[in-house]
């Protein structure tokens, strides 16, 4: 069986540009996490619990807090479940809900900002 060089050439040449895509695309996704990574944190609410965060009482509820909703202090933004209790997580601040950094259902870490207010 002979090997077609032109095919090899080709295979190469296409990994080489895999690779460079790859490596862009992870450039990208880091200066994202970055940019995530400056929150201003004077206006961010954080968990109080490691748990799991819902977003709504119940599946297929209204959510607590979406973007643009303006909170008071102690409103309940969403509820971290631990240990099989339901935990309201109250805000801290007053203000317009600017961003919701988790999703329905997701693990959630001590400190972990859930709400950043503008």
């Amino acid at each position: 069986m002979e090997i077609d060089k032109k095919i090899i050439k080709k295979l190469i040449d296409a990994l080489e540009d895999l690779k460079k895509s790859l490596k862009d695309n992870n450039e990208e996704i880091n200066t994202q996490e970055t940019i995530e990574e400056e929150v201003d944190n004077s206006k961010a609410i954080k968990s109080p619990i490691i748990g799991t965060a819902y977003l709504a009482p119940e599946p297929g509820g209204k959510h607590f807090a979406e973007v643009g909703k303006k909170i008071k202090k102690g409103d309940t933004i969403m509820i971290v479940e631990a240990m099989k209790t339901m935990n309201h997580v109250p805000s801290t601040l007053d203000g317009t809900i600017k961003k919701i950094s988790v999703e329905d259902g997701q693990p959630v870490e001590f400190g972990q900002v859930l709400v950043v207010l503008e």
